[in-house]
């Protein structure tokens, strides 16, 4: 039969009944008893240490602490009824016993520690921390030896992925591997420690394959440190899983883990740190920094294509891709031997060993790609200084393709402490100028002009993006396609990297980008703040502030940025490097379309119009005689410019022109920048729905009926010359009949003459005449297709 339940009432009772029983009666003021003291005997917060009994005999040991003849004894029982004495060594160790004496005659060892600032007052002590086995607050350290991946699946569509491994720990990452680009079956062979608070944690392994925008989940596992074995090193095979994935076999990850006590006795006193941490540290943060040096500059030249398709409509690009760096070519209309002629650049970095991969595609349309072959090609053996030629076969009757690939070598990149700035040393600053501005220095080292120096001191006052109001920024500088980054400092809206970085300049017209970011563990980092610097702006050696820009430049960005910057260019190469093609971005997304954007784009090009329409109004004024002095001038001017012209003076005049333009800018009479428009163009007041509709109709219209004109003047020149409307093409015929006898027989210069003595007195002649321009009254004249199609006009 079962038991009675219970009613409410008595489950109440019971769960109350201990806690009204521990409730003490109220005492009279006269009958105050004495509290007795009682041992220590489990710990009450943080501050108090957590002392632990062993009961046990003293040892030899203890009794010659005991009976030291200049020991100091400290009585404890105080008429307290307790047999209690501990016994100390001299002031200069640290080691104190103390033994208790029970009712039952035996004996409590403790062993304490000293404090340095010791109270001792009367009977009572301050001591913490006995010695003995690791408690429960003792952390431990996880060594892991990534070896690496076996079976991985398949995430990228030729048949491969890019696998990478993040270590996580209570949702933040302890560890990031490097990328095996192209591989199933990576080993990435690397080592990192990190510390723990206590065996019931556990670490998330997860495997991300590496693209362009978003990475993509290739499964994770998780690492149970309970499970493991104090001071043993084991192998552990990690089966990888994901829920969300119908695929049964993902692969493992194999690796080495060991789980250490971390030793207390090195544990922080004051600002001082456990040497192997620390040693750790600094491996982390120098294999860090050598990830993103180079040595040297694959100099990659694609030329053409041979024997491809021809009966194929669309257009044809190629990729090349070399670890992290990719670059897109510009698209031609597929043809039998399409000819790129263009020269780009790619790092070489020490770690990667990754062999360069080509890429041949095909486009049709806007979404529609094939792939017409690739190819890999093995850079690691490519001579210094060497041009050499590669002429790859693509896939059946797709035809070859030709390319260069030189590799130069590459000094001057470096990531630096502030107290060990290259260009602050003697001997090492002669060397940097000697290499980078002497007019004598090593032919090899023509394709960089120059060495830039930048100090990234500090950011105020960032963006905060954690829910705990602080973020965790870093900071990302890129120079063209050369990029060096800070390391992370966590939790702060302040950061102070206090970080030296140093490039060779390829172009003295390039610009500094810093984008500061903040970590935000899987997801992309948040972009907080960007800030460009062009070279030729450069102060060397003065400290500046810069406040950060928003993604798109488009208004301010909460924070700033301290930097130091120098940079040392030789004039001649620089000046020789101008006239050469600009260096493209590797890879960039492709534009989408913006409404503020083309707003901006026909505001600019609406205000250069203007200018010309200025211009041409001021030259029109002079035939219109507005001025009578002004007129007189430009007549005079004219006619002197005319009959003693000579080609050379149209260099000087643009020369004379600059000139005056430098001694405006030099007495402060006009500005370099009073003709910039702001990148934040942006509508004067908040608009609604509809006036945001009629704008961008606005524009749309206005973009439409220049592109009218633009094709209806095309068009009508070229249905002069096709003889669409007879009559006009038989007079055009006339006039450049009469043109060419006129200037066979005149010279130009007179032609001229008598052209601008019609233009300055036509006007005086006949005051109410009409200005026209002949040519363009002329081609009104002739139909555009769209106006043939209307009415189409009898051929000849």
């Amino acid at each position: 039969m079962d038991p009675k339940k219970k009613t409410v009432w008595e489950n109440l009772r019971e769960k109350t009944k201990t806690q009204f029983n521990n409730i003490k009666k109220k005492k009279t003021p006269g009958k105050l008893e004495k509290k007795k003291p009682k041992p220590l005997q489990y710990r009450r917060s943080i501050s108090v240490p957590d002392l632990r009994f062993v009961q046990a005999e003293p040892s030899p040991t203890d009794s010659a602490f005991c009976t030291a003849p200049d020991a100091i004894f400290f009585d404890s029982s105080s008429g307290s009824g307790d047999n209690t004495s501990v016994n100390s060594v001299p002031l200069s160790t640290d080691r104190l016993t103390a033994t208790d004496a029970g009712p039952s005659g035996r004996k409590t060892v403790y062993d304490l520690t000293f404090i340095d600032n010791m109270n001792v007052s009367g009977s009572k002590m301050i001591a913490v921390a006995a010695r003995g086995p690791p408690g429960p607050i003792q952390k431990y350290l996880l060594t892991v030896n990534l070896k690496e991946g076996r079976n991985l699946v398949i995430r990228d569509r030729n048949g491969t992925s890019d696998p990478y491994v993040k270590f996580k720990l209570e949702g933040k990452t302890i560890y990031k591997s490097k990328v095996v680009y192209k591989n199933l079956n990576p080993k990435w062979s690397e080592s990192f420690s990190f510390p723990l608070q206590d065996r019931e944690q556990v670490v998330d392994v997860r495997v991300y394959d590496k693209d362009l925008t978003t990475d993509d989940f290739m499964g994770s596992s998780t690492i149970v440190i309970k499970n493991l074995e104090l001071d043993k090193t084991g192998e552990m095979v990690l089966s990888l899983e994901d829920p969300n994935s119908l695929e049964d076999d993902m692969g493992v990850i194999v690796m080495d883990t060991c789980l250490t006590f971390r030793d207390a006795t090195i544990k922080k006193r004051g600002n001082q740190t456990q040497p192997q941490d620390k040693a750790q540290i600094q491996r982390s943060a120098e294999a860090t920094k050598n990830s993103q040096l180079w040595s040297g500059v694959f100099g990659i030249t694609l030329v053409e294509g041979q024997d491809m398709p021809e009966n194929v409509q669309g257009d044809i690009y190629v990729r090349y891709r070399l670890g992290e760096q990719k670059y897109k070519s510009k698209n031609l209309c597929v043809q039998a031997n399409p000819q790129w002629r263009e020269r780009f650049d790619f790092n070489k970095y020490e770690d990667c060993l990754e062999p360069l991969q080509v890429e041949v595609f095909a486009k049709r349309g806007r979404k529609s790609e094939e792939s017409w072959g690739m190819f890999e090609v093995d850079l690691s053996r490519l001579p210094v200084a060497t041009q050499q030629l590669y002429t790859h076969v693509l896939d059946e009757d797709k035809g070859r393709l030709v390319f260069l690939a030189t590799l130069n070598p590459c000094c001057g990149v470096s990531i630096n402490e502030f107290n060990k700035t290259p260009l602050e040393q003697p001997d090492e600053r002669d060397q940097i100028l000697e290499k980078y501005v002497s007019m004598f220095s090593d032919i090899l080292l023509f394709i960089h002009v120059g060495f830039l120096q930048v100090k990234v001191v500090s950011a105020t006052d960032l963006t905060s993006t954690d829910l705990n109001g602080k973020s965790d920024p870093f900071c990302v500088l890129e120079l063209g396609n050369s990029r060096l980054q800070t390391h992370t400092i966590y939790k702060t809206l302040s950061p102070e990297w206090k970080k030296v970085f140093t490039f060779p300049i390829k172009d003295i017209h390039d610009v500094l980008e810093l984008t500061v970011f903040g970590e935000d563990g899987d997801k992309a980092p948040d972009l907080l703040g960007r800030v460009a610097i062009p070279l030729l702006t450069v102060q060397n050696g003065q400290q500046v502030t810069r406040g950060l820009k928003k993604a798109n430049w488009g208004g301010p960005a909460k924070g700033t940025i301290s930097l130091v910057m120098e940079v040392h260019y030789n004039p001649v190469r620089a000046g020789i490097r101008t006239f050469k093609p600009i260096e493209e971005k590797f890879l960039e997304d492709n534009p989408k379309f913006a409404k503020k954007v083309l707003a901006q784009n026909i505001y600019r090009v609406r205000k250069i119009t203007m200018a010309l329409l200025h211009t041409l109004q001021y030259i029109k004024s002079c035939f219109q005689w507005e001025s009578r002095q002004r007129s007189i001038i430009a007549f005079l001017i004219f006619i002197v410019t005319v009959w003693a012209w000579e080609l050379f003076m149209l260099p000087l005049f643009l020369l004379l022109l600059i000139g005056w333009n430098y001694f405006q800018i030099t007495t402060e009479r006009i500005s370099s920048n009073q003709d910039l428009v702001s990148v934040s163009y942006t509508e004067s007041g908040k608009k609604g729905l509809m006036d945001k509709i009629h704008m961008v109709q606005e524009i749309v219209i206005t973009v439409q009926n220049i592109l009218d004109e633009i094709a209806c003047i095309g068009e009508r020149v070229k249905n002069t010359f096709n003889w669409s409307v007879p009559f006009l093409s038989c007079l055009a015929c006339l006039v450049l009949f009469v043109a060419t006898a006129t200037l066979y027989y005149i010279p130009l210069r007179y032609i001229i003459l008598i052209w601008g003595v019609n233009k300055f007195t036509k006007k005086l002649r006949n005051p109410y005449a009409i200005d026209n321009n002949e040519i363009l009254d002329f081609l009104k004249r002739v139909p555009s297709d769209v106006q043939k199609v209307r009415g189409p006009a009898e051929g000849p």
